[in-house]
């Protein structure tokens, strides 16, 4: 016959797996939800009517790791915006179309592994694998970390220069 102590572990066990099964819950749901945020971004950005830069809150941190020209953290939508994307997309010729391998979500956090190519100002093509960590509250990109090829990037970036 179990001891009351046993007893007891187990109704508090109990109680805890029963505490504990909305929260997973709920977390499973907001993670549904941000995956289906991005994937439409990510199918606007393919279509060109839209993209995940949309979803930038003003105050949104990109870092770029590694070692490319453009590796640091831009603390914020604008700078992000101004320093990396608009000089990008002015060294493009065709705009950049991503092709989704997965998407991975849990909670607040999404991650993209993804492929982009399109073709760069002086005719050659651009083609880069990327892995985004996107962090989201309220539908909104609050934080990203982003990986890619960098010297595919630094080559195109350095051959191509930016029209105004």
């Amino acid at each position: 016959m179990a001891g009351f102590g046993t007893l007891l572990a187990v109704a508090v066990s109990g109680f805890a797996v029963a505490a504990l099964a909305p929260l997973a819950h709920a977390r499973a749901d907001t993670a549904d939800a941000n995956k289906a945020i991005i994937q439409r971004a990510f199918d606007a950005w393919a279509a060109g009517t839209g993209g995940p830069y949309d979803l930038l809150a003003d105050d949104a941190a990109w870092t770029i790791t590694g070692n490319s020209l453009a590796s640091k953290t831009y603390p914020n939508r604008e700078a992000f915006m101004s320093e990396v994307i608009r000089p990008f997309n002015a060294r493009m010729r065709a705009g950049l179309k991503p092709s989704i391998r997965n998407i991975y979500a849990e909670g607040d956090t999404v991650v993209v592994f993804f492929d982009a190519s399109g073709t760069a100002r002086d005719g050659k093509p651009y083609a880069n694998t990327y892995a985004w960590f996107l962090d989201l509250k309220d539908g909104k990109i609050g934080k990203a970390h982003a990986f890619f090829d960098s010297i595919a990037f630094n080559d195109f970036w350095t051959r191509v220069q930016p029209v105004p």
